[in-house]
């Protein structure tokens, strides 16, 4: 019995998340059922990174068009096939289970289920859950797409943790440090969490440099009174505080301290270091669209509604900052003289306020922090600035790539997320930025990862963690 041919069939949402789809099923035979352009042409006139990627797609098809038939099937450079099928209701053979075409999904999938009918060895490819699960009750093959499948087990994480005897934690470098470099088993800038044997609170922290070279690492000094809590923040912060790491992420569940520690290494950079000359934050509108035109008001008051956590952290840096700077200070404001009648004498006054330091919104408006929607961040070259991108989870990698390449020259970029709590449709934890970018960028010198499991929010918030 000859074996039946294999084909792909990609779902809207496929192209719409990565364009380069087209190509990434070496040798295959990749058919887009032609409902798929409809839907990209409604798709191609937004300004949102949807339409910039259906627009790209409609590109490629328009050249691969120049070299045949996409009717016929176009042959690609790596050997395969990109063919564009027409929905035939009247080639479909009659079942008891069947869907209706009036929507473009349920059109999709008949024309995947054409093919599979016309016996072919059908794969229907879709970043939407509850078409593969209606592609499956179809008795078609369903597959998400993702072209490097991260497992939320065995991620990377920045971090390992090694057991060694306590006597080796006196040692300038502990032994097994070597053997980890020697084998090949540690990555550039990754830390080593050497605990002692029998006393976990034991412990030194390490980060390899390279070849046979580890950097001791302490918590760091700051001139105010915060202080990382448990062993990943301190790594957190070794990686935040390096001008030669230009680009972070920092990952893990609610209430880890990702954003409060690159706001607070964000601070300290700009204000004691000075190695930039400004801090420049921002956020994905996920949740309310693309666009923050949903929002009432300038754009200003839009970004301080969508920016409330990042105004709740600040405040709460700021506020410490300011009660250790000045604790009960008064300041002069003018000195008078009065008459003391009972002791018949006269003598100095003072008149006195409190001062209550410098705030976030002073800060704003002088201009040293900046606040910016995403949207409008794509074309910019940002140069001598530290850039933070808060919820990146919620980011594809493409629009991670479009952020990073925004860095200039002296700049530094900084991406927190809980790639646990994703509030895109199209995104999960593997195929989500984020992780990508941690993923992708792992090892190579001016970058750092961590993976921050602990939460020190509170003892609700961990077990809310846990629990719901």
């Amino acid at each position: 019995m000859p074996t039946k041919k294999k084909i792909f069939v990609l779902d809207t949402n496929v192209l719409i998340h990565d364009p380069k789809a087209l190509f990434s099923f070496t040798g295959a035979h990749v058919a887009i059922p032609a409902i798929v352009l409809e839907e990209l042409d409604q798709f191609k006139g937004e300004g949102t990174e949807r339409g910039r990627n259906a627009r790209e797609t409609i590109r490629k098809l328009d050249q691969l068009r120049e070299k045949g038939s996409l009717r016929e099937g176009v042959p690609l450079d790596d050997g395969g096939i990109l063919q564009i099928i027409f929905y035939d209701e009247t080639q479909l053979k009659k079942t008891p289970l069947i869907l209706s075409a009036a929507t473009e999904d349920n059109e999709i999938l008949l024309t995947a289920l054409g093919l599979q009918q016309a016996g072919y060895d059908v794969v229907f490819i879709s970043k939407d859950l509850n078409a593969r699960v209606k592609a499956d009750a179809l008795g078609i093959t369903a597959e998400d797409y993702s072209k490097e499948y991260v497992s939320e087990k065995e991620f990377y994480q920045g971090w390992i943790r090694i057991s060694v005897p306590a006597v080796e934690l006196k040692r300038e470098f502990p032994t097994q440090l070597a053997g980890l470099a020697k084998e090949g088993a540690i990555m550039r800038n990754e830390f080593v969490l050497a605990e002692s044997n029998n006393n976990p609170t034991n412990y030194r922290i390490f980060r390899y440099l390279g070849g046979d070279k580890f950097k001791p690492v302490v918590t760091p000094t700051l001139n105010w009174p915060i202080s990382p809590r448990n062993p990943q923040q301190v790594m957190a912060l070794d990686v935040l505080l390096n001008p030669e790491i230009q680009f972070v992420c920092l990952f893990g569940p609610a209430g880890t301290g990702k954003t409060f520690l690159a706001l607070l290494a964000g601070l300290h950079e700009l204000f004691i270091n000075k190695n930039y000359d400004r801090f420049l934050i921002s956020r994905p509108v996920v949740p309310l669209g693309r666009d923050i035109g949903f929002l009432p008001g300038t754009v200003e008051e839009k970004l301080h509604s969508w920016m409330m956590p990042i105004y709740d952290n600040m405040q709460y840096i700021m506020h410490t900052i300011n009660k250790s700077r000045l604790p009960e200070r008064e300041v002069e404001e003018h000195e008078t003289y009065i008459n003391h009648k009972q002791k018949g004498k006269k003598g100095p006054h003072k008149h006195k306020r409190q001062n209550h330091g410098i705030t976030f919104t002073d800060l704003l408006h002088q201009g040293k922090i900046t606040m910016e929607a995403i949207t409008y961040m794509r074309g910019r070259t940002i140069p001598y600035q530290l850039i933070l991108i808060d919820e990146a989870q919620n980011l594809t990698p493409h629009e991670i790539k479009t952020l990073v390449t925004r860095v200039g020259e002296g700049s530094k970029i900084i991406l927190t997320g809980d790639p646990y709590q994703i509030d895109s449709p199209y995104l999960d934890f593997s195929s989500n930025g984020l992780v990508v970018a941690s993923e992708r960028f792992k090892g190579q010198p001016l970058f750092g990862s961590i993976y921050l499991p602990t939460s020190e929010r509170s003892e609700l918030s961990r077990l809310a963690g846990e629990l719901l």
